[in-house]
């Protein structure tokens, strides 16, 4: 090992004989201990936000397709088979089924609630999203029947509008017929066959699902008027949209979730980005802690500078030694905020229940929020980044000091010892 790291390692391990070299190891230990607090700060945080992104975005690609494709025009599509089987030669495509999808009014007596009404093939629609495979092994879908006039309401939907199943309400579409009095709105009585619960409030207030053909001569669209798909991995739906573009040219409108959802997905993007600079900062200001762990220590060991320069060290020698020193500090205090954080973010369903019986407190209660308990989803493309920063933060708060050790001149250093 060469003498720079050796003499570098030992300056880290700094006895605590004298008061001043006391002092500066307890500098250098908070300068540690503040690394690896932010790093696992950074770690923790990150999890928690990407353990809630998760259980979002499954909820709600529990009710929706990941991609959808659509006549431009906004017409039926004269073959949504041919379609699909065009978008299935992309090995990322999984399933494919037709749908048909208006904005409407449901009424309810006096009351009105506006949602897309989805119309769906129920023999299709199990492999397409996870609502309607758990409607399917329930049996409730199957009983969209054609010509029987029956819908499926989210749970809030019906909280609202007051129905329970056999039920009736009245859809409103959009589009009126003329008659002789003027424009008078299309109205069809539907039979309630059932309540699903997808867990996202925005699907269970304003998804309602019922059969294909019933949808196409309420709407009076002729056919389906898109296509949905299931891919392989959801989240590789803006690549494969981009591929269905190009492969299926301008007559068709592509659309997937995060376009559908771009408020949702953008706006958990930025808060990760931002989350990720706040803490890095608390990461720096620790890291650059060790500036003046190694000033101290520069000031305090110019005597065995001097020695060294005499017995032939060269400036870049000395420059090497603080910088091992500073580096090491920064390494131990990574490698530690590493396994807490890790630690913690893998055992957080463990720990916040603790937390909350020690403390006789709910920090997600259920009356408030959908998710009761805190998830956690650590990855390896936010600790590795985290790591490598961290490192890097402590290895560049190391220079300043070690160039201004290695200008030390050794007659004056050593002049009143």
């Amino acid at each position: 090992m060469p003498f720079e790291w050796q003499i570098g390692w030992r300056y880290t391990r700094a006895g605590r004989s004298g008061r001043r070299n006391g002092f500066i190891s307890f500098i250098s230990l908070v300068s540690v201990i503040g690394i690896a607090l932010g790093v696992a700060a950074l770690i923790i945080v990150l999890s928690v936000m990407n353990g809630f992104q998760k259980k979002v975005r499954d909820r709600m690609l529990a009710a929706i397709p990941h991609v959808e494709l659509r006549d431009a025009q906004g017409l039926a599509l004269p073959d949504w088979s041919a379609l699909a089987q065009r978008a299935r030669e992309l090995p990322q495509v999984r399933e494919a089924a037709p749908f048909v999808a208006v904005q409407s009014l449901l009424a309810r007596g006096e009351t009105m609630r506006g949602a897309v009404v989805r119309g769906v093939l129920p023999e299709h629609e199990p492999r397409l999203t996870e609502l309607a495979s758990q409607l399917a092994r329930e049996g409730t879908l199957a009983k969209l029947q054609p010509g029987q006039w029956r819908i499926l309401l989210g749970s809030e939907m019906a909280r609202q509008l007051g129905v329970i199943e056999g039920d009736s309400v009245t859809i409103i579409t959009p589009g009126g017929q003329v008659t002789p009095a003027g424009v008078v709105p299309r109205l069809k009585q539907f039979t309630v066959a059932g309540i699903f619960h997808v867990g996202h409030y925005e699907y269970d207030s304003g998804l309602a699902l019922i059969h294909l053909d019933d949808a196409a001569r309420l709407y009076r669209t002729g056919g389906p008027t898109g296509v949905q798909l299931q891919l392989v991995d959801q989240q590789q739906a803006r690549a494969v949209a981009e591929q269905l573009r190009g492969r299926l040219g301008p007559d068709v409108m592509v659309t997937d979730w995060t376009r559908t959802n771009a408020a949702w997905y953008d706006a958990v993007q930025i808060e990760k980005r931002m989350m990720f600079i706040i803490l890095t900062l608390i990461v720096a200001v620790a890291a650059f802690n060790l500036v003046s762990t190694l000033v101290m220590t520069v000031t305090d060991k110019r005597a065995d500078i001097a020695i060294l320069r005499t017995l032939g060290a060269s400036p870049r020698s000395i420059m090497a030694i603080f910088m091992v020193q500073g580096a090491a500090s920064g390494l131990i205090g990574t490698v530690a905020g590493v396994l807490g954080g890790v630690l913690v973010a893998f055992n957080i369903d463990v720990i916040v229940p603790t937390i909350e019986r020690a403390l006789g407190v709910s920090f997600l209660p259920g009356s408030i929020y959908l998710i009761t308990q805190m998830p956690s989803d650590p990855q390896m493309a936010d600790i590795l980044p985290i790591s490598l920063i961290s490192v890097l933060l402590a290895f560049a708060a190391t220079l300043y000091p070690s160039w201004r050790a290695s200008r030390v001149n050794p007659a004056e250093a050593l002049r009143y010892e």
